[in-house]
């Protein structure tokens, strides 16, 4: 994608208001929620998997991941986090707490009762299993693709510095959009002509006000919490939920030396390596992502 068209996207960052008006004019679904609405898709038949993304790329991120699924017999429900893509942008400190009742309304209202496989990757990860750690009963076996939360993470100079409340604000407010819309697809290794989509996907997300703040707000109170994280790991695993985890050996945001902390926390989860896979390796690899998903999910 040229520098210009880049510019185009992010002339419209922040400009509109996410009105029900809008949300008309989407595809999938809307359900008002206590704690807000949110925007989801449901296809197929089978047994139920639930796809929950990560910190800043909406849900289409799950595309070929919830393709293969359908295609091979499951049922799959993936939204948007409250603050991304068209879920709504809530005031509220945006916490793995948040997340996980966001997870939790959604799944019961739309399947009360039902058990799932559940699926998170990047932030998500964090998610998933601070909903595992509450409600064990609903999921059946957990799918971690590249999770965040684990307490060796090392954060990039730019997470460090949202840490400081005005520098952090000022940074989000000028340059959040660019920074994030140019980053979402840096990790794109092999689907390379899928570029232009990725981004042109991401750019729906950020047109509307109050992104900014809402990614920052997960940076400072779930991203950067990882003490919190870790033990919501830990607590996953002393309920015996199955787990695979995928891990890109060259993933650049969530590094992949933070595996190691992963086998002590999950010593009896599934971790594969998925060598030369960077972040995005479910919507830039799929064949690879599936190799292993298949195949956990039906033993």
């Amino acid at each position: 994608m040229t520098g210009e068209k880049i510019k185009e996207l992010l002339a419209d960052a922040g400009k509109y208001e996410l009105t029900d008006s809008e949300r008309a004019k989407a595809e999938g679904s809307f359900i008002n929620l206590p704690c807000g609405n949110t925007h989801y898709e449901i296809k197929g038949e089978g047994e139920l998997c639930v796809l929950v993304h990560g910190y800043a790329t909406p849900y289409y991120i799950y595309d070929k991941v919830a393709d293969e699924l359908v295609k091979n017999g499951y049922r799959i429900l993936r939204y948007d986090l409250l603050g991304r893509g068209l879920s709504e942008r809530v005031r509220a400190k945006y916490t793995p707490e948040l997340f996980a009742a966001q997870l939790k309304e959604l799944t019961q209202a739309l399947f009360p009762g039902e058990k799932f496989y559940l699926f998170g990757t990047s932030m998500g990860g964090t998610i998933v299993n601070a909903f595992c750690a509450a409600y064990p009963e609903y999921v059946k076996k957990l799918v971690l693709l590249a999770p965040a939360g684990m307490d060796n993470f090392r954060p990039p100079f730019y997470m460090y510095l949202t840490s400081f409340p005005l520098v952090g604000d000022i940074l989000f407010a000028v340059l959040g959009n660019k920074i994030l819309l140019k980053n979402c697809a840096r990790e794109m290794k092999y689907s390379t002509d899928e570029i232009d989509y990725y981004l042109e996907s991401f750019a729906k997300s950020i047109k509307y006000k109050g992104f900014p703040k809402c990614t920052l707000s997960s940076l400072r109170n779930t991203i950067l919490k990882t003490k919190k994280a870790t033990a919501y790991y830990k607590r996953t695993a002393e309920h015996g939920i199955p787990v695979l985890c995928l891990w890109g050996t060259e993933d650049i945001t969530m590094p992949f030396y933070q595996s190691e902390r992963f086998r002590e926390v999950m010593p009896d989860a599934e971790l594969h390596a998925l060598e030369g896979s960077g972040h995005i390796f479910l919507f830039d690899e799929i064949e690879k992502t599936m190799q292993f998903t298949l195949p956990f999910l039906k033993k």
